[in-house]
């Protein structure tokens, strides 16, 4: 179903492999992008149970925009184990405008496709999704 403000797909695998993440944590991450030809969401790249915060941050690219979650692990105050899932709208500074702007008009629409997601950040240089703010969020 096309998003009305947009016109923009989301493939079917961008849901199945959330869906994974979060009932089956088979991945520590996915980033996601918006193949502008067949206006679709798509998976860009899937980071694997093991992978650090650094492998996720490294794999968004400096100079475009991208969606991406991550399935954060921490630790309460309180020394209880938890995780939540982050949403993260990848905007940098140096991304074209009329991506940006697409970007922006789709995300909500995106974002409601995938169930469960407990917190968003939204990024335009990696200082603002640094880890310290990851677990600043989570607590």
């Amino acid at each position: 179903m096309a998003n009305s403000a947009s016109g923009m797909h989301v493939s079917d695998e961008c849901k199945l492999k959330f869906l994974e993440l979060k009932a089956k944590r088979n991945h520590r991450f996915i980033v996601f992008k918006i193949d502008e030809k067949i206006q679709q969401v798509m998976v860009e790249k899937l980071g694997n149970p093991g992978d650090s915060y650094d492998d996720f941050t490294n794999s968004l690219p400096a100079n475009e925009c991208r969606y991406a979650v991550y399935d954060f692990d921490f630790t309460t105050n309180e020394n209880v184990q938890k995780s939540k899932i982050f949403f993260i709208a990848w905007s940098p500074d140096t991304s074209r405008v009329r991506s940006k702007m697409l970007y922006a008009s789709s995300k909500d629409r995106f974002k409601r496709e995938l169930d469960g997601v407990q917190v968003e950040l939204q990024a335009t240089d990696p200082s603002e999704m640094s880890l310290d703010i990851v677990k600043g969020r989570a607590l």
